[in-house]
């Protein structure tokens, strides 16, 4: 049997683990969603991960060569993200964000960023976000190269526009679609060829 490649729409509340690390005592006093809750495959592990808050696509396989090759930094591939941030991002927070931003320290490798001139068209989030009628909000994707710890939050964050709603809609070449959350699919075998050439 061949390796499994598995896209799954992760949704909010959800962590990026089969388990969720609490004692059994723990565990059922107040159960954590894990991806064990929704994807019923032997030995997939998730490429990377989404923090419990964010949403959106993740790939997972049981293929350790590429399972390295998308995670080990030296090997940078494009993730891409709707980001819903407070107020309308102007140009000049914008070229901030695609030339780099220090965050902890660090300094972000460059990136691209741009306003989305409509909201994208993604489904409800459980819960909805706080609305604040006072604060007007936008949507802006961004692409990075890079995957630190709750990046793309403290980027928006570091140049004035908290990060309220974020969904990683790509990963290299795969893409979110018109999955669902909670839902996963197979790779296609195009996905799959392109995957084994990266």
């Amino acid at each position: 049997m061949g390796y499994q490649y598995i896209l799954f729409h992760k949704p909010y509340n959800v962590l990026s683990q089969f388990s969720d690390g609490s004692t059994p005592a723990a565990a059922d006093a107040s159960h954590r969603l894990t991806l064990k809750d929704f994807i019923a495959l032997a030995d997939v592990y998730p490429v990377g991960r989404l923090d419990r808050d964010s949403e959106g696509l993740m790939l997972l396989t049981d293929h350790g060569q590429v399972q390295h090759r998308l995670s080990d930094p030296r090997f940078a591939h494009p993730r891409t993200y709707w980001v819903q941030v407070e107020h309308l991002p102007l140009a000049p927070a914008l070229a901030q964000l695609c030339q780099g931003v220090t965050i902890k320290g660090y300094r972000t490798r460059p990136c691209q960023a741009k306003l989305l001139p409509v909201e994208p068209d993604l489904p409800p989030r459980e819960p909805p976000i706080r609305d604040r009628r006072s604060i007007p909000t936008a949507w802006i994707e961004l692409t990075l190269h890079e995957g630190k710890n709750r990046q793309v939050r403290r980027m928006t964050a570091a140049v004035g526009h908290p990060t309220l709603r974020l969904v990683r809609v790509a990963i290299a070449h795969l893409e979110l679609g018109n999955l669902q959350p909670g839902q996963w699919r197979p790779v296609t075998s195009i996905e799959r060829q392109r995957l084994l050439r990266l």
